[in-house]
């Protein structure tokens, strides 16, 4: 009778632990839901591809797209990374608060390229999700050979 006694407490104690870890997993959720909720969110002003338009072989060009950090924490910008060698991105080193706005510069150097060109740059933050692309596209024309007579 005694022992019964203590495996019904025993097993009470142990439902009720169950309990407290199944409502713990649910605050555990919560608070992930909020502070996600929470997280820098890089909110860029103008949505689409860039187009640059028509270009000749050799012109460099540049775009700024311009952003907001629409997060409750500061923004951070890890690294940028392009589609290839002939774009150059430069960004904000320091923290973008929030509320507050910031720029990235693309530089496109159409030298060697000829045609359609499509191209993606991706911004890596810690931001959810930790990558956004940003796109342009240009046409290329080939450069008029000087060497040619008339």
């Amino acid at each position: 009778m005694y022992s019964k006694k203590w495996q019904l407490i025993i097993a009470m104690a142990l439902i009720s632990c169950g309990h407290l870890s199944c409502d713990n997993r649910k605050q555990g959720e919560t608070a992930q839901a909020t502070a996600s909720g929470k997280m820098p969110k890089i909110t860029f002003a103008e949505k689409g591809i860039y187009d640059f338009g028509t270009l000749t072989e050799g012109d460099t060009v540049e775009h700024v797209f311009k952003f907001t950090n629409t997060g409750e924490f500061p923004l951070i910008i890890n690294n940028i990374t392009a589609s290839c060698g002939c774009t150059t991105p430069e960004w904000p080193r320091e923290p973008v608060a929030p509320g507050a706005a910031g720029s990235i510069r693309v530089r496109f150097n159409s030298r060697g390229k000829s045609g359609e060109q499509n191209k993606t740059i991706t911004v890596i933050a810690n931001t959810d999700p930790a990558m956004t692309d940003l796109q342009f596209k240009a046409l290329v024309n080939p450069k008029a050979d000087s060497t040619k007579k008339s």
